[in-house]
Parts: C-alpha cells; sequence; structure tokens
C-alpha cells in the first residue's frame, strides 16, 4: 500500500471518527445524558426514548379513536336536535294559524249574534208602531177598552216571548263566547309553552354546534343552524302575554 493510500485510509478513518462523536454528542444532549456516558448508558437511554415514543403512538392511536366516536355522537344529537327543531318551526306556525282562526270565528260569532239581536229590536218596534196605531183607531167605548185590554194582553205577550228569544240568544252566546274563550286561552297557553320548547331546543343546537367544531378538521362543514324567527314567535308570545 502507497504511502498516499495509507493517508487516505487515515483521514476516512478520522472523519468516521469525528462523525460519530458528534451522532454520540447529538443523541447525549437530546436524551439528557452526561457525554462522556457509556455507549450501554446510551442505548437504554435511546431504549427507553424509543419506548416512550411507542406509547405515545398507542395513545394518539385510542385518542382518535376516542375523539371521533365523541364527534360521531355528538353530530347524531345535532342531527335530532336539527329534526325536533324543524318539527317545533311547523308546530308554531300551525299553532298561530290555529290562533288566528280561533279570533276570527268568535269576531264572526260576535257579528252574527249582533246581527240577531238587531233584528229583534226592529220586530219589537214594529209591533210597537202597529199597536199604537191600533189604540188611536179604537173609541174608548167598553168593547173599545175590551178589545184594546186583548191587544195590550196580546202585545205584551208578544213582548216577552221576545224578550224570552233574545235572552235565549244572548244565553247561548255567552255560552258559546266562554267555550271559545276558554278554547282559545288553551290554545294560546299551548303555543306559549310551544314557544319555551322551541327556544330551548334552538339554544341546545347552538350549542352542540359550538361543541362540534373543535372536534372536525374543517368546521365550516357542519351544518348551520337556522336563525331564531323571533317575528313568528313575539307574534305568538305577545297574544299569550295579553291573555
Amino acid at each position: 500500500m502507497s504511502q498516499a493510500q495509507q493517508d487516505l485510509q487515515l483521514k476516512v478513518w478520522k472523519e468516521l471518527a469525528i462523525s460519530k462523536q458528534v451522532l454520540m454528542r447529538v443523541a447525549t444532549d437530546a436524551l439528557k445524558l452526561d457525554p462522556e456516558c457509556t455507549q450501554e448508558e446510551l442505548k437504554e437511554a435511546l431504549e427507553t426514548a424509543l419506548k416512550k415514543v411507542a406509547k405515545a403512538d398507542t395513545e394518539l392511536v385510542s385518542a382518535k379513536k376516542e375523539a371521533a366516536a365523541a364527534i360521531a355522537a355528538l353530530e347524531k344529537k345535532l342531527a335530532e336536535g336539527e329534526q325536533e327543531l324543524a318539527i317545533a318551526q311547523k308546530a308554531a306556525a300551525e299553532a298561530k294559524a290555529a290562533c288566528d282562526l280561533a279570533v276570527q270565528q268568535v269576531a264572526n260569532q260576535r257579528a252574527a249574534a249582533a246581527t240577531d239581536l238587531q233584528k229583534v229590536k226592529d220586530r219589537l218596534a214594529e209591533r210597537e208602531v202597529a199597536l199604537k196605531a191600533i189604540n188611536t183607531a179604537l173609541a174608548d167605548t167598553p168593547a173599545n177598552v175590551l178589545k184594546k185590554m186583548n191587544a195590550l194582553k196580546k202585545q205584551k205577550q208578544a213582548e216577552a216571548d221576545a224578550r224570552r228569544q233574545v235572552e235565549s240568544a244572548l244565553n247561548t252566546l255567552r255560552t258559546e263566547k266562554r267555550q271559545q274563550d276558554q278554547r282559545l286561552a288553551d290554545l294560546l297557553r299551548n303555543s306559549a309553552t310551544l314557544v319555551g320548547r322551541y327556544r330551548d331546543l334552538h339554544a341546545l343546537s347552538l350549542k352542540l354546534h359550538e361543541q362540534l367544531q373543535p372536534l372536525v378538521g374543517d368546521a365550516k362543514s357542519l351544518p348551520e343552524i337556522p336563525e331564531l324567527d323571533t317575528s313568528l314567535l313575539e307574534a305568538i308570545e305577545q297574544p299569550a302575554e295579553k291573555k
């Protein structure tokens, strides 16, 4: 072997030795060991570090599985909440429509009762006019007095019959009004309860949506929660509060 080859080989061994020392120093620094530690100590520290890495990988996999299960559960709750929210919105709209219909029915019944009462009053007025004409036409003879008494008796009987008809109509109207008012009060009370549940359900949906955002990769992929229809809710709540 020539001198040049020996020098080259010596140079290579020196560089390998230096590289080994550098690697050893990096490893001991990373593992927080004494740079003068033995190879056995270094080996044990490396094995311990590898075990920690393996344990961390296992825990990471387990954590990912638990997070996936939690996300699936929250997504299921959110879907159920959205379904209940849609049902509540439909029920609220139906309750408002029923409330409007009940108010219109009460107004129609009152108008019809007022019309019937006016008809009875008109009939009484016509009979009074006819009676006055009869009294004027009749003389004051005994026969005429008897006729007047009979006519007056018939008039009083007719007036009594008319009053009974009016009272009967008014009693029927009062009964129907009380029943209608009770139905309307029950409807408004149920509507107010439904509005409260609707608000609670909307708040729960928003809370579930916020809990899901940090658990998914893309928060925008979550379905949006529809805004609360405050005008509809207030339209239902205000009649209930006045009641």
